[in-house]
């Protein structure tokens, strides 16, 4: 199966397919940091969306949509104007992936705020169910694909991005040990056990498939 793993410089994703056996591609426009060049396309992933892809999973950036940056989208009660043109250049982006022609699509962001009006998500998921004791709400939207199932539902050691600005959130997570990874490349990451699903659960989706077709 052909893999497109798009805005993913990681590799986390890409690997986990190749142990399967699938031909998968990360695609970026920042060189990998996953070891495998050969495994690489550097370049605007929307590019070669058109390209024959059995299955594409994409990251699209969040900073613009995620509902956790409506702080800095509307300041004193003032929309701001250049965050919401950047929003929507975000938007425009994000569904060049939703609206590919592709079978089968999974997209990959945090909870978007309602004012960028994405469509609806399928489900929502959590490190913690995948063996990383975390949490950082994601959501998939997802064609043609399976909901992901946990794998190993672990207790959560806090918030993998998170702070106490509010008083609402120091009342909600002060039981936890809340971690604030502020650095953009370690927040997108995907997390190991997550990326083992996609591949484990996705990939044997796409051999059952092939199997009926002979049936």
């Amino acid at each position: 199966m052909r893999v497109l793993v798009a805005c993913e410089e990681s590799q986390a994703v890409t690997v986990e397919f190749r142990k399967f056996g699938h031909e998968a591609y990360s695609c970026d426009i920042q060189p990998c940091s996953g070891g495998h060049p050969e495994w690489h396309i550097q370049q605007d992933a929307t590019i070669i969306l058109k390209d024959y892809w059995d299955m594409i999973i994409a990251f699209p950036p969040c900073t613009y949509l995620t509902n956790a940056g409506a702080v800095r989208l509307r300041v004193k009660g003032e929309i701001q104007e250049d965050r919401l043109c950047k929003a929507r250049e975000a938007r425009e982006f994000f569904m060049k992936f939703y609206n590919t022609e592709c079978t089968m699509v999974a997209i990959e962001n945090p909870l978007p705020g309602k004012i960028h009006e994405l469509p609806a998500y399928t489900q929502i998921i959590e490190p913690y169910m995948f063996g990383d004791p975390w949490k950082k709400r994601t959501c998939l939207w997802l064609r043609g694909l399976e909901p992901l199932e946990p794998t190993n539902i672990v207790k959560p050691k806090g918030l993998w991005v998170g702070s106490t600005s509010s008083r609402r959130d120091a009342q909600i997570y002060s039981k936890y040990e809340l971690s604030s990874n502020r650095d953009a490349k370690i927040r997108s990451k995907t997390f190991p056990g997550i990326a083992a699903a996609m591949a484990a659960q996705w990939g044997t989706d796409y051999e059952y498939r092939q199997l009926r077709l002979f049936v």
